[in-house]
């Protein structure tokens, strides 16, 4: 491997780390009123938001932030290295000597993009279900993160700690092919349109285009997160649900088609900031490590 290609991929995972971490300081809030709706506890975001803010206090919006502070840094890092790969792939199959995306055809920018989330699955699965775990449990000495893996882990090994992993495969696979496509899709459209390098391309274009593939990554996958939270939030020693499956047959049972959306506002307005963050802060930052 060359000293460049070593290079390359460190750009990536550096860049994808820094969105990561630009993610989770500005979605965690509204990924907290999100799951709490998801998961019956709360029937309106302003709901979710005012009793636990009166009954928990401002910092329970960031309960369990540590550990997706580095673990979701360390999954945005794996999914722009693994769409990176995923691309430069495509590109020698096709016998292109470029490294650049908009020589891709649409499908092959999904599939990049849909590689990059089941890779992530590995190490999302485990911290969605941790994460998950501290925001759905009320307790005044809440333990964290590490307190939670310790305790899941302690009783039900893996199986406990990656509880959920079929439905969010299929997540992150529909999710993150959805939003590489749609945001590559943008900002090819605003270069052409403006006749405007990429390299060269505003902070505010970048915002845009990352604000809207964040809603277009949600609405296609949402019903699927639905059900994950379900089945990650449900009690280990008194299970509600069977699995996926059953919890998507209880839901539409007792909720209908409605119960597969709730939460879906404030986690289209998270996606707003959340996902425009993360793609502008991967950008600058590589056009940084030159």
């Amino acid at each position: 491997m060359s000293d460049d290609s070593i290079t390359r991929k460190l750009k990536d995972i550096t860049a994808g780390f820094v969105g990561g971490a630009a993610q989770v300081l500005i979605g965690q809030p509204f990924d907290l009123v999100k799951v709490r709706i998801q998961t019956g506890q709360y029937k309106t975001p302003l709901e979710a938001f005012t009793k636990t803010l009166a009954t928990e206090g401002p910092l329970a919006f960031y309960r369990g932030t540590s550990g997706p502070l580095f673990g979701v840094g360390a999954c945005v890092s794996i999914q722009f290295y693994t769409f990176h790969e995923a691309k430069r792939f495509f590109l020698r199959l096709d016998g292109k000597k470029s490294d650049n995306v908009f020589d891709l055809t649409y499908p092959q920018i999904y599939l990049s993009g849909a590689s990059a989330g089941v890779v992530n699955t590995i190490v999302a699965s485990p911290i969605e279900q941790l994460r998950i775990l501290a925001q759905t449990t009320k307790s005044t000495t809440h333990q964290g993160v590490i307190g939670m893996f310790n305790q899941v882990y302690g009783h039900y090994g893996l199986k406990g700690i990656y509880r959920g992993v079929g439905v969010t495969l299929l997540r992150e696979a529909q999710g993150y092919g959805m939003w590489f496509l749609s945001f590559e899709f943008l900002i090819k459209q605003v270069c052409e349109r403006t006749h405007t390098e990429r390299k060269n391309l505003p902070a505010w274009q970048l915002l845009s285009c990352g604000a809207l593939a964040g809603q277009v990554l949600w609405l296609s996958c949402y019903p699927l997160d639905v059900i994950k939270s379900k089945v990650q939030s449900d009690s280990f020693t008194h299970p509600k649900y069977k699995g996926a499956l059953d919890a998507l047959r209880q839901t539409l049972k007792t909720d209908g088609v409605a119960g597969l959306f709730r939460g879906l506002s404030p986690t289209l307005l998270r996606a707003i900031p959340a996902s425009a963050g993360t793609f502008a802060a991967v950008e600058m930052t590589m056009r940084l490590l030159g």
